[in-house]
């Protein structure tokens, strides 16, 4: 096991690998920007460095910095979390080369997976389904039309060197894809640094369904199991669950193997995460993207399995072999994770402030991830999340009426939040039912037409 290890990380994801690295006796060393300093996390640590003001490029996307944090420290190993550095190849490579444990996989397997057009051919080559869409980069206007033709539309605007939903968008005709491809290529080079555009046949019932995969030292690939990660806001997460209501037993066998496939076809070490969409009117799934890292809903595998996925990680990146048998692998229950972000209930809005009142609920079958407590300020910063809120029941009714009362007992004053929203979907007849899509969110609130309050 390793000895020591830094969290490249902020918020409940650090307090999250801090936590498992404390049940191992691994020694901790948080790092954490000025705006950060009376956060949980960076208490929660054995040792805890400040690394940059508030902004992103000169603290957590600072990789001199975090690296100086380490050497200072003694630290053995990294451990990014997801978003920041989590799936940057060149970081992961200076980690490396530092003399440096990196938790996670390989950089070689990262900027595989990195570009969603290359991840794309990969997948198709290694017999992963994947949609109609391009091979090589859309650069301009012109090969975009010519492309959209081929593909048929309405097709997806995507950016293919970033994740999150940042840029994308759905043109049902030319003029929307002129329009949207200019806003996606600006969005894109903003972001992440490549103007370079992926164009994708857009489905329009679909599910968001994601395999956890497990890459042992031993060069093994595992699948524990699949998310259903429908329930969006701007092409962005909300909440989770696993098993998926929408998953029968034959797809389910298909798209783990699938995910398999996609994690051996890149030689891959460490916890990561295969995301497909489900056409819900042909039954057929289509490979999404890769991430090559921990995820955020990663709490519901773990509340149907036992399986704590942060030690996993330290154990594939030590050279261990896994804490469990895979033949003794099993699913047990259902599991719900709800992001409890401070924002507008309605418009999803974010709504930093300073938080007065922070009681969490508690009971069996509820864990709650939590990034703030009373007294803490959530700054403008960073994205609003607060606390993931996850329920295990024996089955999915179990599951929500656990979930229910959770949310019901969730209290958080001094800002806004969406747990009003968390509230309404569970008692939505449409989530109840497990018969829903990635437009869910849209039918529980509906976007107000131009010139309406």
């Amino acid at each position: 096991m390793l000895e020591s290890v830094l969290v490249a990380n902020r918020g409940e994801i650090a307090g999250r690998v801090i936590a498992t690295a404390r049940r191992l006796g691994v020694r901790s060393v948080a790092v954490y920007s000025a705006a950060d300093a009376d956060l949980p996390f960076v208490a929660a640590a054995d040792a805890a460095v400040q690394i940059g003001p508030a902004q992103l490029a000169a603290s957590y996307l600072n990789g001199q910095a975090i690296l100086a944090a380490a050497r200072q420290t003694g630290a053995q190993a990294v451990h990014p979390g997801y978003g920041f550095l989590s799936e940057n190849p060149s970081f992961a490579t200076s980690v490396i080369e530092a003399g440096l444990v990196w938790v996670g996989p390989s950089p070689a397997s990262m900027a595989q997976m990195g570009d969603k057009i290359n991840a794309r051919n990969l997948m198709e080559q290694a017999g992963v389904p994947v949609a109609a869409g391009t091979r090589e980069p859309v650069v301009d206007a012109p090969a975009a039309l010519a492309a959209a033709s081929e593909i048929g539309y309405p097709v997806m605007i995507k950016a293919a060197a970033g994740g999150g939903g940042i840029g994308m968008s759905v043109a049902a005709d030319p003029e929307q894809l002129t329009t949207g491809l200019e806003t996606a290529r600006s969005r894109a080079e903003r972001f992440f640094g490549s103007p370079a555009i992926l164009l994708e046949r857009y489905v329009e019932r679909a599910r968001h369904v994601e395999v956890q995969i497990l890459g042992l030292a031993d060069g093994s690939v595992l699948a524990l199991g699949e998310r259903d990660c429908s329930v969006q806001r701007r092409h962005q997460k909300v909440a989770e669950e696993t098993p998926s209501p929408g998953v029968g037993a034959d797809l389910r066998r298909r798209m783990l193997a699938a995910g398999v496939r996609a994690g051996a076809a890149v030689d891959y070490r460490g916890a990561g995460t295969v995301e497909f969409l489900v056409d819900v009117t042909t039954g057929e799934f289509m490979f999404l993207e890769m991430n090559t890292r921990l995820q955020v809903e990663h709490p519901v595998t773990e509340l149907v399995t036992g399986i704590d996925l942060v030690e996993q990680q330290f154990r594939i990146a030590a050279g261990d072999a896994a804490s469990f048998a895979p033949a003794d692998l099993q699913v047990s229950g259902h599991a719900l994770e709800l992001r409890v972000y401070a924002e507008d209930s309605q418009r999803f809005l974010p709504s930093p402030g300073t938080i007065v009142e922070w009681s969490a609920p508690a009971g069996p079958g509820v864990r709650v991830d939590a990034g703030y407590a009373a007294g803490n300020t959530v700054t403008p910063f960073y994205d609003p999340l607060l606390a993931k809120l996850c329920v295990h029941g024996t089955d999915r009714a179990e599951a929500i009426a656990r979930a229910t009362a959770a949310v019901s007992d969730f209290r958080i004053t001094g800002l806004k939040t969406n747990l009003q929203f968390h509230a309404d979907l569970l008692e939505s007849a449409e989530f109840r039912s497990g018969d829903y899509d990635t437009s869910l969110v849209s039918r529980l609130r509906p976007v107000p037409a131009a010139g309406r309050r």
